[in-house]
């Protein structure tokens, strides 16, 4: 009903936020609930992971339905091939940062 609520009002987009109770202390849902709620809309999913590692997700989230893919810096040990990851699955890839994270660590990508 939420997405359905926000599309009526003008949404462009819907931002999910994943977090896993390990990267982050909080949990909220994965690639199943996505799944369910794709047929709701065909507006934008913009899904952030805050899971960490990600990379053993990225082709279920994709699967699932999301169109643009943020994975944090921090969560893994190659960004760089986590970007590639996310682009060879035909989805358009983004970075985030934790607050205390210096923007030096994404120059190389």
């Amino acid at each position: 009903d939420e997405v359905e609520t926000v599309v009526r009002a003008g949404a462009d987009w819907i931002h999910l936020d994943v977090m896993d109770g390990h990267f982050v202390p909080n949990i909220t849902f994965g690639p199943p609930v996505i799944k369910a709620i794709r047929d709701r809309t065909d507006k934008i999913f913009d899904c952030h992971l805050m899971i960490a590692p990600a990379d053993a997700y990225l082709a279920a989230f994709a699967d699932a339905g999301c169109d643009i893919i943020t994975v944090h810096a921090e969560a893994g040990p190659h960004l760089d091939r986590s970007l590639q990851a996310i682009r060879n699955l035909g989805k358009k890839a983004g970075v985030s940062l934790n607050p205390s994270t210096p923007e030096s660590v994404i120059e190389y990508v």
